[in-house]
């Protein structure tokens, strides 16, 4: 097997698992208080009101803690970077800026749809937004990694 499908084949499996830890921390895990769910079903559609209303609730004493506010924006951004940076790996073909995001965009209104019709949390657009920014920064990362691994190829082709 030659470098680039064992690489393949790497990815692969790290984006199955990556997955299945997505999977289990956003519907089944009890770390986030999804062992009793919820008896209504609960939905914002109003972009960044809970990323405000976090913030409004540290800033003045609330609540919720600066802690708190830190896990939900970055822990939503950064749980979708590996998802935008193996995405082209997974479809095994030329995957554009625009096509990485759209993917995201559909993975995690996969989970919110899922969260919010099992009522085990609360389909949130900001998480929308969230995770698919999470996306994109991960496919810029797969793209500045690859244009640095290409720079190093050609710079060993010419010394040899």
């Amino acid at each position: 097997m030659d470098s680039r499908k064992r690489f393949r084949t790497i990815c692969l499996i790290l984006f199955v698992l990556y997955v299945i830890a997505i999977v289990y921390f956003l519907l089944l895990s009890d770390i986030y208080g999804r062992v009793d769910g919820y008896t209504d079903y609960r939905c914002n559609l109003v972009p960044f009101y809970e990323i405000a209303r976090f913030w409004k609730s540290a800033v003045n004493g609330g609540s919720i803690a600066y802690k708190d506010v830190f896990i939900n924006l970055v822990g939503n951004v950064a749980a979708f970077v590996p998802f935008g940076a193996l995405i082209r790996w997974v479809r095994n073909q030329k995957t554009g800026f625009w096509i990485a995001v759209l993917y995201t965009f559909l993975f995690s209104l996969g989970i919110e749809v899922i969260q919010l019709v099992t009522k085990v949390g609360v389909f949130d657009v900001d998480d929308l937004i969230l995770n698919t920014c999470g996306g994109a920064i991960g496919y810029v990362c797969y793209r500045i990694l690859r244009a640095l691994d290409r720079r190093r190829y050609r710079n060993a082709e010419t010394k040899s």
